[in-house]
């Protein structure tokens, strides 16, 4: 984009804000837009370029109704080409406003929109040297904007008081509700007043709202929060806000997992059983339901409960081989490329969340963690990076069908047109032959009559008869004058008298017959003018069927060139792109391997264990009823009364 159209953007921007809500007046601007809210920048990006270069080229431009969308259309594609992520586009035009003789508000807004592209490609001190550009205040629309992208540039580079000042002014700005607060809770605890952080973020955790991202970020405070005061051994304080996660959200797997941990440092391992075994039936690709499965059977253990522990060990362990063969399997499939091949899938791509749509792909076991690796917003950027190159790889191999299409075509017109030319060429000679007659007639006539305007001729405007009978009387005078034997004076009389009634005739009727060789010249320009709207069809048609398939050879050839070297660029670029993509998850997919391993021994001796304590807790209850039978038994065999012969025997007097 030109020095001039960012500086038309810039300048046009509150004017585009309004102007979005107007009626659309130009078709193609519309569908240039319409690719635009579906997420297809590229195929936007090239209308809006079209439009506003055609538009350009315009002798009376503000005819076109183009002009109503235009401030619009320059300020949207610098946008589209941020979100294309051209940034190198869009840096170089707002570099070149920087330096331009523009005015102060418009450089201050080039210099936020410069500092906003370094902070997307992760360079926050080129953000920070960028915002140092602004001098003075910047225009209203993008002031909290600015401001906000300075803070989280301080939080960066750990400058966290700087950013906490900068987020208190902030705080009241709507269309920033939510992530200021958020913000400037990290901020104040990584800047040591951690009892500010906390009251800030306990209050945006207690919102809630039916909007998905707004409750996600409420969800992701309270699980921030619940961590850190599990760390801070707060645990009493930690478990309320791990409560208020929702249980449905992206977070609740975390916070369920937290809300154990919570209770089982409390010694409260029964309660802690409860959101541990929610998460247990959960989908055990997720880290904290795999750790659950472990956390469930520990709790049991604590409870002595040993049977039911090792029962829900051995179900670990199977769910653990499992998915470690899976993530195997995983690894191997990656390496043979079929991640890549998934990725590629347009089934997958025509959905709009298509990174779930992967996992439902069938034989595609390379996409069973895949969600889990777009956790990182490098491997978020490096797949849409693959994804829009290999969009361009398949838009120049249908560009490419295209050519060859056109080729067809060009072949079939000259099949078709050349056979009929010799013969059209024939008839367009003979056209020629009768419209250069009548030219040339048209014009002889033409001159007679201006002659006749100055001198009166009436032996122009004598018919075919009267031109016979002029020079029929002409060649008798001649005959006379040559043979003086015929000459006579009643012969001389008849031919004077009938040269008399011949010049009477032309002189009676000349203003008639000049009126009428008038009408008939204009009848002759009618008829010319047919005959040359014939010649310009003919002209016009043969042109067309000519230029239908002549001088497209060598524009094809450049176009076929240049989309293969486009196509070998691709390749490469696509090569390197997609083993960046493989190396990073073989090597989170080893990662979640090794991690599993590290679970599956855990499992196995916690399992021993739990079998042992089992054995020797039923040795010791089996002991234990022995001794009760045992005890029971003496009792039974130990009388309770006397014996007789253990009596003493009765004295005579009564006395013993």
């Amino acid at each position: 984009m030109a020095l001039r159209a960012v500086v038309a953007v810039l300048l046009c921007g509150s004017a585009a804000a309004e102007s979005e809500r107007e009626e659309l007046k130009d078709l193609f601007f519309g569908a240039a837009m319409f690719q635009a809210y579906q997420g297809n920048y590229f195929d936007a990006i090239v209308g809006l370029d079209t439009e506003l270069d055609q538009y350009r080229q315009l002798d009376e431009p503000e005819l076109d109704p183009f002009t109503a969308h235009l401030g619009q259309a320059e300020f949207s594609v610098g946008d589209l080409e941020l979100s294309y992520r051209m940034h190198l586009e869009a840096g170089r035009a707002i570099e070149a406003v920087l330096k331009g003789d523009v005015p102060q508000p418009v450089r201050n807004e080039a210099a936020y929109r410069l500092a906003k592209i370094h902070y997307h490609k992760q360079q926050p001190l080129n953000a920070l040297h960028a915002l140092e550009m602004i001098d003075g205040r910047v225009p209203e629309r993008v002031r909290a904007d600015e401001q906000f992208l300075r803070a989280r540039v301080y939080m960066e580079l750990g400058r966290f008081e700087d950013a906490v000042e900068l987020l208190r002014d902030l705080k009241g700005e709507k269309s920033l509700d939510g992530f200021v607060q958020y913000n400037l809770g990290i901020a104040l605890l990584k800047s040591g007043e951690e009892e500010r952080g906390v009251l800030e973020l306990a209050a945006l955790g207690k919102n809630r709202s039916s909007d998905p991202e707004k409750q996600a970020l409420y969800d992701k405070t309270n699980l921030l929060l619940g961590t850190y005061l599990v760390e801070a051994d707060q645990l009493a304080l930690a478990r309320t806000y791990f409560d208020r996660v929702n249980l449905e959200g992206p977070f609740s797997n975390r916070a369920l997992l937290g809300a154990g941990w919570v209770e089982a440092r409390a010694g409260r391992y029964d309660r802690a059983l409860v959101p541990w075994k929610l998460l247990q039936e959960r989908r055990v690709t997720d880290e904290a339901v795999q750790e659950a499965m472990l956390a469930v059977p520990y709790a049991y253990g604590k409870l002595d409960v040993h049977s039911t522990a090792a029962i829900n060990y051995g179900r670990a362990l199977e769910v653990f081989g499992n998915e470690i063969d899976t993530l195997s399997a995983s690894i191997d499939s990656v390496r043979a490329g079929k991640f890549l091949e998934a990725l590629r899938r347009k089934e997958a791509t025509q959905v709009k969340n298509w990174v779930v749509a992967l996992r439902q792909l069938p034989d595609a076991p390379e996409t069973h963690y895949l969600l889990d690796l777009m956790a990182s917003n490098d491997y978020q950027n490096f797949l849409r990076n693959y994804r829009d190159l290999n969009d361009l790889f398949e838009r120049n191999k249908e560009w490419l069908k295209s050519l060859s299409a056109y080729e067809d075509i060009i072949e079939l017109r000259r099949a078709y047109y050349e056979p009929l030319l010799p013969d059209l060429d024939r008839k367009f000679r003979e056209l020629d032959a009768r419209i250069h007659l009548r030219m040339e007639q048209r014009d002889k006539f033409q001159r007679r009559i201006d002659q006749m305007l100055v001198t009166r001729r009436p032996e122009y405007l004598a018919n075919a008869d009267e031109q016979y009978a002029r020079l029929r009387l002409q060649s008798m005078r001649e005959l006379l004058a040559a043979g003086p034997r015929h000459y006579s004076e009643e012969v001389e009389a008849r031919i004077a008298r009938l040269e008399g009634v011949l010049n009477w005739r032309l002189a009676t009727e000349y203003d008639d017959r000049l009126t009428d060789a008038y009408k008939h010249l204009q009848e002759l320009n009618v008829e010319i003018a047919k005959l040359q709207t014939v010649y310009q069809s003919y002209v016009r048609s043969r042109q067309a069927a000519t230029q239908s398939y002549t001088g497209y050879n060598g524009k094809i050839h450049t176009l076929r060139e240049q989309l293969l070297n486009a196509q070998s660029r691709l390749e490469t670029l696509m090569a390197r792109q997609g083993k960046m993509l493989e190396s990073l998850a073989v090597n989170e997919l080893e990662r979640r391997r090794s991690q599993l391993e590290g679970y599956q021994i855990k499992a196995r001796f916690a399992l021993a264990d739990s079998y042992d304590r089992a054995n020797e807790l039923q040795e010791q209850r089996a002991d234990q009823r022995k001794i009760e039978q045992y005890r029971a038994k003496q009792a039974e065999l130990i009388p309770q009364d006397t014996p007789q012969e253990l009596q003493a025997p009765a004295s005579e007097g009564g006395d013993q």
